[in-house]
């Protein structure tokens, strides 16, 4: 028997350098919750942004625009002068749990926000991401759009 020789790609944020904010600031599913409560208006008052690309399914956060993580670096400049211009003070990064791509784009994008000299602007990653989300009730599910409960209730 030949010994066959697997190729591995690398991983798709190899090609990128890592997020110098290696830690970035989390917001809780209760505070965006809130915010909708407040009358506050996703792409108005702050931004959700789901990183998903292949596993976009279940629903998403309403109002959430989908920037999937992996072309998500070289457009982290045109990302912020558009959310600047609008005077947007909270990006809300999530995928699926929030614990690689969310935290990694909130990484990269609050060491641009940084960069950039810009002390209203904030990058958070929405702990436990959509999956968190999705499993926390009525009251979030509502907020979603395309829910399928059958996908998150299997």
């Amino acid at each position: 028997m030949a010994d066959q020789k697997i190729a591995t790609e690398p991983v798709w944020y190899a090609a990128y350098p890592p997020p110098r904010t290696g830690n970035p600031v989390s917001i809780s599913r209760f505070d965006v919750l809130q915010l909708f409560r407040d009358k506050r208006k996703a792409g108005k008052d702050f931004v959700l942004i789901d990183l998903r690309r292949m596993d976009q399914e279940g629903g998403t956060i309403h109002g959430s625009i989908n920037l999937p993580a992996q072309s998500l670096y070289p457009t982290i400049p045109t990302l912020y002068t558009i959310l600047s211009s609008a005077k947007i003070e909270k990006v809300i990064w999530y995928c699926g749990s929030s614990r690689g791509r969310g935290t990694r784009a909130a990484g990269w994008f609050e060491d641009y926000i940084s960069d950039q000299g810009d002390t209203v602007m904030k990058s958070y990653t929405l702990l436990e991401g959509i999956k968190g989300w999705a499993l926390a009730g009525n009251d979030y599910v509502e907020l979603m759009d395309g829910y399928e409960k059958s996908f998150w209730h299997t």
